[in-house]
């Protein structure tokens, strides 16, 4: 988990932070997460990024090079709309993508962006994961793992210090109730409108938190999350099987 404070409106400051970072952890981690919106910070200001195509190759890049799948969203532009877009490249060229679904009105994110329709899980070193974006987390049915799809959530964000509380409870929540370990990484920081404090979190099937990053400065952090472990407690205690059905509308 890369727990930056990202530099506003600024996507070669912010890729060559990520890129140095990426460089000094070659070999040693599967998974390099990083904040929502990484290269500009949450703005509203679509002409800030760079062009996402681009973004994307070098994103892959990186992958191949620093041996390790990374995990983020930027601003996308497609047939004229504009999408909050997830990513998740592997180190095999693979690239999946997620448009954040629950758009934050309160800073106007709706007006600006278009609402994603399909929510996506990939599989990657036989874990199976649910990729979302910060706003999504207040939303449980959105996330609802349905027997047992998926074996790893992750939500990247720039959740800002007034809510910050509900960000770590809703992570142990969305654990707790999918069954499932869950990711959740925050940027720090300051932005024109908001002040980020991180609290970035990897937490158990249980509930239980494994890594807390806190309310830091700029800081990374590695965890490991067996699989045996996830399965044993699905075996034990399967309450997805009492789960409720339903469909989206």
């Amino acid at each position: 988990m890369l727990q930056l404070d990202t530099v506003w409106e600024n996507p070669a400051a912010n890729e060559f932070l990520v890129k140095t970072i990426a460089s000094q952890l070659t070999g040693k981690t599967d998974i390099i997460v990083l904040p929502e919106m990484f290269t500009t910070g949450f703005t509203m200001n679509v002409s800030a990024a760079e062009n996402a195509a681009l973004l994307v190759d070098k994103i892959k890049q990186w992958s191949v090079e620093f041996e390790s799948a990374f995990a983020g969203s930027f601003i996308a532009a497609e047939n004229g709309l504009y999408y909050n877009r997830a990513f998740f490249a592997t180190p095999k060229g693979e690239v999946f993508f997620y448009d954040k679904r629950h758009l934050f009105r309160m800073a106007g994110e709706e007006r600006v962006f278009t609402a994603g329709e399909e929510r996506i899980v990939f599989s990657y070193l036989n874990w199976n994961i649910c990729l979302q974006v910060c706003y999504d987390l207040r939303f449980p049915v959105w996330s609802r793992n349905r027997k047992n799809e998926y074996d790893l959530l992750i939500y990247v964000a720039n959740w800002p210090i007034p809510r910050i509380e509900a960000w770590k409870t809703l992570l142990q929540a969305r654990a707790i109730e999918n069954m499932c370990f869950v990711c959740g990484v925050n940027r720090i920081g300051q932005s024109p409108a908001a002040s980020f404090c991180g609290s970035s979190m990897i937490i158990s099937p249980k509930g239980e938190i494994m890594t807390d990053m806190k309310q830091e400065s700029f800081s990374k952090s590695a965890s490991t999350i067996e699989k045996s472990v996830l399965e044993r407690l699905r075996k034990k205690f399967p309450v997805w099987q009492d789960a409720d059905s339903f469909n989206l509308l």
